[in-house]
């Protein structure tokens, strides 16, 4: 899950209706489902893009797809495993390629020292 920065752009609820061309009701359904948790700020829901991204993801699936509540969560639950599963991955691979540059600058150095 991406944390939400202060940095980033925040948008009210009517400017995401209006974005996805749903109604408000239906984000709010969405949140009451737990399939989305926007920021509140002045007790006023505060959408992200990334908030934007993962509703326009279940838009799709629902209405274009027609998947339903319980095939979303499964659909949610699985993408947030693999990118979890891709962090890892990612971690591992930096780890590998740091590891794989500290071996050759130690070979090097080795060689270097042979040659003096």
């Amino acid at each position: 899950m991406v944390k939400k920065s202060k940095d980033q752009p925040l948008y009210v609820i009517s400017v995401v209706a209006e974005m996805l061309s749903v109604h408000p009701q239906t984000l709010r359904l969405y949140e009451k489902e737990g399939f989305i948790c926007p920021m509140r700020q002045n007790n006023q829901r505060k959408y992200s893009d990334e908030d934007i991204r993962k509703l326009n993801f279940i838009i799709e699936c629902t209405r274009d797809l027609g998947v339903n509540k319980a095939g979303l969560e499964i659909i949610l639950r699985m993408r947030d495993t693999l990118e979890s599963l891709q962090n890892e991955f990612d971690e591992v691979m930096d780890y590998l390629e740091e590891d794989r540059r500290n071996y050759f600058r130690e070979r090097l150095n080795r060689i270097f020292q042979e040659v003096q």
